[in-house]
């Protein structure tokens, strides 16, 4: 066992792990720490705590020390200048008239290096872009290169569900989201419905997807033949996947009629939905290019 402490660095950011040493470290305190960056200043996010060996990636580096009041005024001097130094390459982008959208500035605390977050329609020369804010800063400067899901993360917002974005609050890391996510769940397949202010499939198609899988599981569906707990033989003609209930056109008296049944009153043999699901070819064009965009992964910016 190891003892480590949990650090995160931006807001929703992926928490890494430093060793505390003797240091009397508690959540929520700030510590100074070294990075592959530099030396950064970050949150604990997991107290001290023991894991195995293998859940931790070696070496550990250790933690600096804990932020003096000094260290918290060198961060929030950093932020101001963190805005400066955003205005400054917005000028110089606009001078070199470089295709390109800055999305955010951030200094390593110790100010040995300045980085540059932005999205780009395709790859960008920016070789004299960092000669000139390399002359204006006078430090190492790093032009980074992020995805419209990175992007959303950074600057955050209110998604259609009216609650901040889960990206920008505690969504650490983006999990793979597929259209089939969206069908499994029987939600309107039309872009702007299922899509997230990024433009991207939604990331809380995820949240359900292993509910439905079981929920859809345990249904037939449309179109199989049922025999119901009264032996009535029937086709299915629609289901209810989260009252788990199954309407059948059943013939009684050479009449036929629809009956409701709960799905533990009928008999059959069950399938997995996810195993067969298809989209139709109309589907298929009309989503096949919002299904690319979706897989794209977050950028590690640390």
């Amino acid at each position: 066992m190891i003892n480590v402490v949990g650090v995160r660095f931006r807001t929703a950011g992926k928490i890494y792990y430093f060793d505390p040493k003797e240091l009397n470290i508690s959540l929520g305190s700030h510590v100074i720490v070294e990075t592959a960056r530099g030396v950064e200043f970050g949150t604990v996010m997991i107290a001290p705590k023991e894991l195995p060996e293998e859940k931790v990636i070696q070496p550990l580096k250790p933690v600096i020390r804990i932020a003096t009041s000094e260290d918290e005024a060198i961060e929030q001097v950093n932020r101001e200048k963190e805005k400066e130094a955003f205005q400054i390459c917005l000028e110089k982008i606009q001078k070199h008239k470089m295709e390109m959208k800055l999305v955010d500035a951030e200094y390593t605390f110790d100010n040995n290096k300045l980085l540059f977050y932005f999205t780009a329609d395709g790859r960008i020369d920016f070789r004299e872009l960092v000669k000139d804010l390399a002359s204006v800063f006078r430090t190492r400067i790093e032009l980074r290169q992020i995805g419209v899901r990175d992007e959303t993360k950074i600057l955050g917002g209110i998604g259609i569900c009216g609650r901040p974005l889960c990206c920008n609050t505690f969504l650490s890391e983006f999990a793979p989201v597929s259209i089939k996510m969206a069908k499994e769940q029987n939600l309107s397949l039309n872009p702007s419905k299922i899509s997230g202010v990024c433009g991207r499939l939604m990331c809380c198609l995820k949240n359900e997807e292993e509910t439905y899988e079981y929920l859809n599981s345990r249904l037939p569906n449309v179109g199989d033949y049922v025999t119901t707990n009264d032996r009535l033989k029937g086709e299915v003609q629609s289901v209810s996947v989260l009252r788990q209930t199954v309407k059948v056109i059943v013939e009684i008296d050479d009449e036929k009629e629809i009956r409701e049944y709960k799905v533990d009153q009928l008999h059959f043999k069950p399938k997995r939905r996810k195993d067969h699901m298809k989209l139709s070819a109309e589907e298929m064009k009309e989503l096949s290019a919002l299904e690319d965009k979706g897989r794209s992964k977050i950028d590690d910016t640390h």
